[in-house]
């Protein structure tokens, strides 16, 4: 920590959905083709969720299911880069600052080396920061579990945040 600088926080998120018919497959921002989108009451990005979730986690601002309740009509369908720019601005007004995330997708498929440059650029655009500060990685489950049978797509993240 340099002299004068705020107190560096650290927070994880963790999100998951099953695919579902009739949705578009939507991470981190990114529309991508594939045979089936993500179940939930939002647009399902749960590349944005685990975000969400690791900086309100940071700055102890609850969690993305308290700021946005999928029993709440006004969330249903809704953007998720959109919450996400939501929660950044609680943050914010709690006195932190998003600094960096790093994030982990765990699909079976699809292959998603050919968005991730997007994904990284998208949430930086949203968290306000520069584009190296957020990575994004793929990793499959190796055939194993829930996830391994392409039932659904897990997601972790790290973030920090500086307190200001």
């Amino acid at each position: 920590m340099t002299q004068g600088s705020g107190m560096v926080r650290v927070g994880v998120g963790y999100d998951s959905h099953r695919f579902g018919e009739g949705r578009q497959l939507i991470l981190g921002g990114q529309h991508i083709p594939h045979t089936h989108g993500l179940d939930g009451h939002s647009d399902a990005d749960v590349v944005a969720h685990a975000v969400t979730d690791a900086i309100l986690g940071a700055a102890h601002a609850g969690d993305i299911g308290r700021l946005f309740p999928d029993t709440d009509a006004r969330w249903k369908n809704a953007n998720s880069l959109g919450l996400l720019q939501e929660a950044a601005e609680r943050v914010r007004e709690l006195g932190f600052y998003p600094r960096q995330a790093d994030v982990t997708v765990i699909a079976q498929g699809p292959r998603l080396a050919p968005y991730v440059e997007a994904m990284e650029q998208a949430l930086a655009r949203t968290l306000g920061v520069p584009a190296d500060r957020v990575s994004v990685k793929a990793k499959t489950n190796e055939g194993m579990g829930w996830i391994g049978r392409g039932e659904g797509i897990a997601v972790i993240a790290v973030a920090t945040v500086e307190e200001r």
